[in-house]
């Protein structure tokens, strides 16, 4: 038998801290762009639900896809569903410790 690979939550948003607002030189996770992740271990589909830093950004489209992309990279990873959302809105007391010292703010 063999021993299919199980994609976890760390996986995804390890992938996902690859992805970047070409806009701010900071990744998606650390921004706290990223609400939620889920992985579905019977057939390793995955959702991801993540949001912009303005609902009126451009650049929303291309961050989701960059971000599908990057996932389906993933070794066994199967279907890929990113949603972008805006509600809750993002604020930037979501960005991570990491992100807050990237982007040089207390």
């Amino acid at each position: 038998m063999i021993d299919t690979l199980k994609i976890t939550r760390e996986d995804v948003i390890e992938a996902m801290k690859e992805v970047y607002d070409p806009e701010i030189p900071v990744n998606v996770v650390d921004l706290g762009l990223v609400y939620e992740v889920h992985v579905n271990t019977d057939n390793n589909s995955v959702y991801v639900m993540m949001t912009l830093t303005a609902p009126g950004c451009g650049m929303g489209p291309y961050i989701a896809q960059q971000a599908e992309w990057r996932i389906a990279e993933i070794a066994g990873i199967g279907e890929v569903d990113v949603e972008m959302v805006f509600d809750p809105p993002w604020n930037p007391k979501l960005i991570t410790e990491e992100g807050k010292m990237l982007l040089g703010i207390d």
